[in-house]
């Protein structure tokens, strides 16, 4: 059992950047590979990057790749999701969620999801 919870979210403008922070319980985090999702309203949920449980390989969606970086620490149990050059259409409630697949990007894949955060940029 894994529990997940997001904080970081906030407001910010186009152009800045903001760090999600995912922290787990439990003793098993360094197994599951970890991923972030974002909801935009009216919208699927869709993948945004996903990290190894090792941390060693990562992979990202089109759309942020090159602007967000994930990253993990074993640990202290928390990934990370740096976000750079946000823009409006980054705009959703963003959920971290683990998964002993890796890469998986579709939501079934992930047994374990967090309560989420909202990041809104303001154009």
């Amino acid at each position: 059992q894994v529990q997940l919870v997001e904080s970081g979210g906030g407001l910010v403008q186009a152009g800045g950047s903001l760090r999600l922070s995912c922290a787990a319980s439990g003793r098993t985090f360094s197994s599951y590979a970890m991923g972030w999702f974002r909801q935009a309203p009216g919208k699927e949920r869709e993948f945004v990057a996903a990290i190894s449980a090792s941390g060693g390989r990562t992979y990202y969606a089109d759309s942020v790749k090159g602007r967000f970086t994930i990253s993990r620490n074993n640990p202290e149990n928390t990934v990370y999701l740096q976000m750079n050059s946000l823009k409006p259409e980054d705009t959703a409630v963003y959920y971290c969620a683990a998964t002993r697949v890796f890469v998986a990007t579709s939501t079934p894949s992930y047994n374990y999801w967090g309560q989420g955060t909202q990041v809104t940029v303001s154009s």
